[in-house]
């Protein structure tokens, strides 16, 4: 069974931190048009500090990764944005915890639990055009792969028409909830946000990234 080693976890993220800085200006302008426009700039330092941070480490394991990178996100982005990327990797935590080597089903279980973390802290379900509308069909597309391969290539497709998704949704949860249905015609940023995540990774598995 193939599994992924703590050192290729850190390696996906300093991918995901590349993806994320890459399209830093493209973030800030979705954001402008539902929040403040600084999305891309906060979400990209928060990516690039846990890659530092986790490069720092000497011998981590899976959960010590998994934990920088939730502090990064927390205490490098601050705001809701912040809690709520910062909650998906903390809530994943427990399942990484005393492991050098994950399986499927462990980075699976890990997943799972950042999307109900990140649901349950934000209050939002597919449909309110938040990041869920993303994050939510690209776990469950994961889980429903038999391997790595298959599982990050599904995530990839189902977190980006996620994310294309929000674009005629009005405006239920954040901070764009105060558009209301002035929102539609925009893509949500933080939606387009993890579909890079996720191509980042799989471009990262596939020797493309």
């Amino acid at each position: 069974m193939m599994t992924i080693r703590a050192a290729q976890l850190a390696a996906m993220m300093q991918a995901i931190a590349r993806r994320v800085t890459a399209e830093r200006e493209l973030l800030n302008r979705l954001d402008a048009a539902l929040g403040d426009g600084d999305h891309g700039t906060s979400i990209s330092a928060a990516f690039n500090a846990a890659a530092a941070d986790i490069a720092a480490l000497d011998q981590p394991s899976a959960s010590d990764l998994w934990t920088a990178a939730a502090k990064a996100m927390l205490n490098r982005m601050g705001g809701a944005s912040g809690a709520l990327f910062g909650t998906f990797f903390l809530k994943g935590v427990p399942p990484l915890r005393g492991k050098d080597r994950l399986n499927k089903s462990d980075m699976e279980a890990a997943l799972l639990a950042g999307l109900q973390g990140v649901k349950a802290r934000g209050k939002a379900e597919v449909g309110d055009k938040t990041m869920v509308d993303a994050l939510e069909p690209a776990v469950l597309a994961f889980a429903a792969a038999e391997e790595f391969a298959d599982g990050w290539r599904q995530a990839a497709e189902g977190a980006r028409a996620g994310a294309e998704s929000t674009r005629e949704l009005p405006a239920r949860r954040g901070r764009a909830k105060y558009l209301g249905e002035r929102a539609r015609g925009h893509i949500d940023p933080g939606a387009t946000t993890i579909a890079l995540l996720f191509e980042a990774i799989d471009g990262w598995w596939t020797g493309k990234a």
